[in-house]
């Protein structure tokens, strides 16, 4: 499969009911472009992080009733999965799709993470652009604009990472349905690959703890 863009299709799948048949729609529709976006990032976030990158598309295997509302494909430094690391992801709601730096609840390193964080919001509130977003919580499609989150927000975050259990941070870009569909494989790779070098001192951060 070539990852050649994002279609209304692949959005439309997000309305079909019941966990079987949505789960069947995202393995025929949209996981075969995941794949293809996974063989080539893999490789160039390997190249960007001096690290050997894997991608993981998400299998959904923990869900027995509720369909998913997101579908992704991630990339991590370990075979074996990236829950529990720093990674990057590229995915899709019903309403937009995302290209992330996150580090999710499961990550055992969140509260040092938290606190190198801290101690460089002043440079990454300089740094990420005005118009990436900031979001909480990998399950919900709710985000914040990084133009609208003040320094003493981006701390209140970096706090709450090192001190909740439940405590996520993602980083990166919200593309919109209507503007994703219009997009050319090209304009996706360019895109892409600009804002993972934007979020590799995100990533680089873990080499601090």
């Amino acid at each position: 499969m070539v990852f050649n863009g994002f279609t209304e299709q692949d959005f439309k799948v997000f309305q079909t009911q019941g966990l079987e048949q949505r789960m069947d729609q995202i393995i025929e529709v949209i996981r075969p472009k995941l794949e293809a976006l996974g063989n080539k990032y893999a490789d160039e976030l390997t190249g960007l992080t001096g690290e050997e990158m894997h991608y993981h598309v998400a299998k959904h295997a923990r869900r027995t009733v509720n369909p998913p509302n997101d579908t992704w494909v991630a990339f991590a430094p370990s075979k074996r999965g990236y829950k529990m690391l720093p990674h990057f992801q590229i995915g899709l709601f019903e309403t937009h799709v995302f290209v992330w730096f996150a580090l999710i609840y499961e990550a055992p390193m969140k509260d040092l993470y938290g606190k190198a964080f801290l101690k460089n919001v002043k440079k990454i509130k300089k740094e990420i652009p005005d118009d990436y977003v900031w979001s909480e919580d990998h399950t919900k499609p709710e985000s914040y604009q990084h133009r609208d989150v003040k320094k003493n927000k981006l701390e209140e975050m970096a706090t709450r990472l090192s001190t909740v259990k439940k405590a996520e941070l993602l980083c990166g870009i919200r593309v919109s349905k209507n503007e994703a569909v219009s997009m050319s494989e090209n304009d996706w790779f360019h895109r892409i690959d600009e804002t993972f070098k934007t979020l590799l001192p995100l990533y680089h951060l873990k080499n601090n703890l």
